[in-house]
């Protein structure tokens, strides 16, 4: 019977008065109170830290640290406490939204051996089946929820610029003072314990996909500024033990990728929850309904 455009109008009304009235949480449709039963949810105040930029800094052609800016969260955001798991990747891959991952993980373990592709993907399908707004964390936002377990890239400082040798010598034997030790296996999720801030997990042996580009910056010759600034979307930001690059279609870290140290455990991810769009909520629930 097609529906009647009045009372359609009043169930649409009377479903924004209901949100408004209750918050989103408890008039979420089924599948996304269903999802979220299983994935806890951390909510972040806005706040601003010291962070030091992604991508390869250079100055007259040489490569030089990255600079450290002033970010700020201006809004709050909701994060995954826990990495998306085996199993819920699974629903995706079922539904044909998603290809198998290379991991051999099964339930509540992280799904591991996806390429940033495959996250997208599965952001996309769970956005698609829960009515709500989820994606990549930006690398401001993974390195905010990871408070003081974030580390940036591995830097060599200063070095012979005509030696580039000795500047990747530096930048192992600074990764090597860290003391990470090769721990292929992942654990289920909570065996590296939370932060200071309730996320779990973060900077274990699972390395999680941002959704922020690959930035190649020459900077002026007097360091004040930047000279010129491109974006290579084909790579991203992988946040782990410490930043990373990798290509968009590597699911296995120790493949390839696009900055000097030894290469991630495990590659995987995380979502932020944007908040939900009111309207969109709404005419969903009348096609559930």
């Amino acid at each position: 019977m097609p529906l009647n455009p009045i009372l359609a109008l009043g169930g649409l009304a009377c479903a924004l008065f209901t949100l408004g009235a209750t918050g989103a949480v408890g008039w979420l449709p089924v599948p996304d109170r269903e999802f979220l039963a299983r994935s806890e949810l951390v909510t972040l105040a806005p706040g601003s830290f010291a962070h030091p930029l992604p991508g390869e800094f250079l100055r007259q052609n040489h490569p030089v640290s990255a600079p450290v800016v002033r970010a700020t969260v201006a809004e709050p955001f909701e994060i995954m406490k826990y990495q998306v798991s085996a199993s819920d990747y699974r629903r995706c891959v079922m539904a044909g939204a998603c290809k198998p991952a290379d991991g051999r993980g099964s339930g509540n373990v992280p799904v591991t051996g996806v390429s940033h592709i495959d996250a997208e993907a599965y952001a996309d399908w769970l956005s698609a089946e829960t009515g709500s707004a989820w994606r990549l964390p930006t690398d401001v936002e993974w390195a905010y929820a990871a408070g003081e377990r974030f580390r940036g890239d591995i830097e060599a400082g200063e070095t012979d610029p005509n030696n580039p040798a000795q500047r990747w010598l530096v930048q192992y034997r600074t990764e090597a003072s860290l003391g990470r030790q090769p721990d292929p296996q992942p654990r289920i999720r909570g065996g590296f314990g939370p932060n200071s801030k309730g996320v779990a997990d973060i900077a274990g042996n699972v390395w999680e996909w941002t959704s922020t580009c690959y930035v190649h910056t020459t900077e002026a010759a007097d360091g004040a500024g930047i000279a010129s600034s491109i974006d290579n979307c084909g790579v991203h930001v992988v946040e782990g033990f410490h930043r990373t690059y990798m290509s968009n279609f590597i699911r296995d870290g120790k493949s390839g990728g696009c900055a000097v140290g030894t290469p991630p455990d495990n590659l995987g991810f995380r979502l932020v929850r944007d908040r939900l769009n009111l309207v969109q909520a709404a005419i969903r629930w009348l096609r559930l309904s």
